[in-house]
């Protein structure tokens, strides 16, 4: 059977993780490559905040070829599609038939997400769009799956969640305005422990860092 190629827009966080491991359960496909855009001033994952080096940590435990896409700072919207589109060219490489982002409800960025590869002549998929939210977060920890809350928009959540695990515990203390899974960018979050990693990777929290209404916490490898 020949399998249909798959290249994953990866984060670092949940949502792209547990695409992943929807799209590992499926035996027609193959994940070939995972791509990841990122601050090229800080070498790290915009809004996720999460260091390169951890990322590269995911790659080598998911045992996948990780594409390292360098936004520049600042970075508009021309050049962000500029960027991320000659990056996603030059993984064509990989020989990969479509690229799969982790959105879960937001149709304009789906959209907009289409429109970008359909210019780009490269088909797209979304294998956890239309997903119930609360019952996602709330079964990642049972599913093997960790993850912490790396930054944090303070004009929707208290910062105070920080640097915690995203647990059936931690979501019942959240105002019930904030969506389970951070899907309106409450918050963002960088997974350490994953049923597809080979191991888990070990980390420590840092100091946090507010610009403007987001904070922002450190997560420093210890492996």
């Amino acid at each position: 059977m020949t399998r249909r190629r798959v290249l994953m827009s990866w984060s670092s966080g949940k949502d792209s993780a547990t695409a992943l491991h929807e799209l590992s359960q499926d035996p027609s496909v193959e994940v070939v490559g995972l791509i990841t855009s990122y601050n090229s001033i800080v070498d790290r994952v915009a809004m996720h905040g999460v260091r390169m080096e951890l990322v590269r940590m995911q790659a080598e435990r998911l045992g996948i070829p990780l594409i390292e896409c360098a936004l520049p700072s600042p970075c508009t919207n021309e050049d962000y599609q500029s960027t991320f589109g000659k990056a996603l060219l030059e993984a064509q490489v990989l020989n990969y038939d479509s690229v799969a982002f982790g959105d879960l409800f937001l149709e304009d960025v789906q959209d907009y997400r289409r429109s970008m590869m359909s210019t780009l002549k490269l088909a797209s998929e979304f294998p956890v769009w239309g997903r119930d939210t609360e019952h996602l977060a709330s079964s990642l920890e049972s599913n093997g799956m960790r993850a912490i809350l790396t930054c944090i928009d303070t004009s929707q959540l208290s910062d105070k969640f920080l640097g915690r695990e995203l647990t059936p515990v931690l979501l019942e203390k959240f105002p019930t305005s904030v969506d389970p899974c951070g899907e309106n960018g409450e918050f963002h979050t960088f997974v350490h422990a994953s049923p597809n990693f080979s191991s888990p990777i070990s980390v420590k929290l840092g100091e946090v860092v507010k610009k403007g209404q987001f904070s922002f916490i450190d997560l420093i490898p210890t492996d």
